[in-house]
């Protein structure tokens, strides 16, 4: 379901994207070209900060918003999705927040007031909160990550986890095109 806001802002779709039928966009969305996003995805760009100003949620190019994923925003903060980057099944990304280019962001993953860089690799249920997080860094499956945390504890990315974002990229991208084929059939 594409809608407008209370404000009257209507998402903007790249025509090569592919949208489930069953994801929900709302507001000041901005989704570039050949980007796949699931079903039951909810992206919402509705609430304003105190002047009325709300900065758009922006999906970049070639990314992967997956089944149940909920992107939204505080006080109408910007939310910015990196090129090539996965957000995978149910993980929330809550603005602000800034997430770089070919990032995979794991199933049940939280990010909330933070900077992920270029090539991390967030892996499953695992937190990002009110922080930066360097290029390449590598959160594993269930840990906490915020303010107080020592990054020098943190790994850098592997080749192994690299190819493996990359491969997920890849084959979300190919779905986009199979979806765009059929889509009239839904």
């Amino acid at each position: 379901m594409i809608r407008k806001n209370p404000r009257g802002d209507l998402p903007q779709i790249h025509p090569s994207a592919f949208v489930d039928p069953t994801a929900i966009l709302c507001g000041k969305v901005i989704v570039e070209e050949n980007v796949f996003i699931g079903p039951y995805a909810v992206i919402r760009a509705d609430e304003v900060d105190a002047d009325g100003d709300l900065a758009p949620i922006v999906i970049g190019a070639h990314s992967n918003i997956q089944d149940g994923v909920v992107i939204h925003s505080k006080s109408g903060a910007a939310v910015s999705i990196g090129e090539r980057t996965s957000i995978a099944h149910r993980a929330i990304v809550h603005g602000p927040c800034t997430v770089g280019h070919g990032v995979f962001i794991g199933f049940n993953s939280v990010l909330f007031d933070c900077v992920v860089e270029d090539g991390c690799v967030v892996r499953f249920n695992a937190v990002v909160d009110g922080c930066h997080l360097p290029a390449g860094f590598h959160v594993p499956s269930t840990v906490r990550i915020g303010r107080s945390t020592d990054l020098a504890t943190l790994p850098k990315v592997s080749v192994d986890a690299s190819e493996f974002s990359e491969d997920v990229a890849r084959t979300n991208n190919q779905l986009v095109r199979g979806y765009k084929i059929i889509q009239n059939e839904f």
